[in-house]
């Protein structure tokens, strides 16, 4: 199902949005249109379209692609729950949030990918000043009755525009923080690093390299077999010593196998097997983005930690040379201040959090702000008796809460292995 969405040239009074939220004017003949659809075989449709858009919207990354967001709801979205919101000029998508409806237990619209996704955003045509402002009035449109919750934006995300762009009440909060180190070569990275660590670190490379490992680049048409082969690996890996369980589930690899094979062919994914002696033994999934390469996933098998082969020196010493060799900026470990990660001493970059609702919805989005908050709460004091002793805490990301209230799917590396 597809509606049309009446987007009026002024959709209420921003209360609290700054009058600097008014863009430059669209060319005059040019207006933009927008629909809503509801229908995943119409949203399945938009693809071509969709990653049109995304390629003109620059600070988009994989989690954005329309391969991750339609896999994403086959595999986890609720019947009747899809509300995708876009935004046309002659024609052409300028702009597009991606959306679901859910309770928490008010009426919500949170961003399509969940738990297992780990920067959402809205896509917005960078060549066009009314993109943000037209998205602005469709979602402002849709949302009668509703909050909208977006989680996990990257500093410099469109939805920043978008959140500028909002005539109505809206409240920032922080969000999970993410690592990020500089796309560097390892023998750069190395130079960051005291020198005793620096020297243990050389000191592992060798081991990895005497020990005979290869990497093999997996093609769009080996992908399949080799997430399922990576997820099996991920599964051994974390035998007896927690792991997360959606990573187990059909749902999840079903996910995987679709969005990865359309992404290895379209150069946002790297999948690389390490083998020896012909044998995989560890596989490792890379997005990439415009600015930056990121680690998603990873698999190993035990007889590496047996053997002592450090297995994140070796997965990141490949994700450094693949993001210095592509001109990428970042080297991001995605959520998780794990002390694996922080041993490279990577910069902590938050992401964001955007609350809004339409004026007549300012109760439920004080409502919302005060679950938020609470949370917040709860998880500082629970952070703090842990680190008092009172108990013995491990960070996880089944522990956290995804954008539709229930708890995260999986995610990224974010324990050491």
């Amino acid at each position: 199902m597809s509606t049309a969405v009446r987007t009026p040239a002024s959709a209420g009074t921003a209360t609290a949005a700054p009058a600097s939220a008014k863009a430059p004017a669209a060319p005059e003949g040019t207006a933009t249109s927008a629909r809503l659809v509801r229908d995943p075989e119409v949203f399945g449709e938009l693809a071509g379209q969709w990653d049109g858009l995304r390629r003109r919207s620059r600070s988009s990354t994989p989690f954005q692609s329309h391969a991750w967001l339609h896999s994403w709801w086959l595999s986890y979205g609720l019947p009747g729950r899809l509300r995708v919101v876009l935004v046309s000029r002659s024609g052409e998508l300028v702009g597009a949030a991606p959306m679901m409806l859910t309770y928490t237990p008010l009426p919500t619209l949170v961003a399509l990918g969940g738990g297992i996704t780990d920067f959402s955003d809205v896509l917005l045509d960078d060549g066009d000043p009314d993109a943000a402002p037209a998205l602005a009035r469709a979602l402002h449109r849709v949302a009668r009755g509703a909050v909208v919750d977006l989680r996990e934006v990257r500093p410099g995300a469109a939805a920043e525009r978008l959140y500028d762009a909002w005539a109505g009440p809206r409240r920032k909060f922080r969000d999970s923080v993410c690592l990020e180190l500089p796309g560097v070569s390892m023998d750069t990275m190395l130079e960051r690093l005291p020198a005793p660590s620096a020297k243990r670190t050389r000191q592992k490379l060798r081991k990895i390299d005497k020990a005979g490992v290869t990497e093999h680049l997996v093609g769009p048409a080996e992908a399949t077999a080799a997430v399922r082969t990576m997820l099996r690996l991920h599964e051994l890996q974390w035998e007896g010593r927690g792991v997360t369980p959606e990573h187990l589930l059909p749902r999840f690899r079903a996910h995987l196998q679709r969005t990865v094979r359309k992404l290895v062919a379209s150069g946002d994914a790297v999948l690389t097997e390490y083998r020896i002696g012909g044998e995989t033994v560890a596989s490792d999934i890379s997005l990439s983005s415009e600015d930056m390469v990121c680690g998603y996933l990873y698999g190993a098998h035990p007889r590496l930690r047996a053997a002592r082969l450090d297995i994140t020196t070796m997965l990141l010493r490949h994700d450094a040379a693949f993001a210095e060799s592509s001109g990428r900026g970042t080297l991001s470990l995605l959520r998780g201040t794990e002390p694996h990660k922080l041993r490279w001493q990577p910069h902590p970059v938050p992401n964001q959090r955007f609350v809004l609702a339409r004026r007549e919805m300012a109760p439920g989005l004080a409502l919302h702000t005060a679950q938020i908050l609470g949370r917040s709460l709860a998880a500082e004091l629970v952070r703090q008796y842990a680190g008092g002793g009172g108990w013995m805490w491990r960070t996880r990301t089944a522990g956290q809460r995804s954008g539709n209230g229930r708890p995260a799917e999986g995610g990224a590396r974010r324990t050491a292995g």
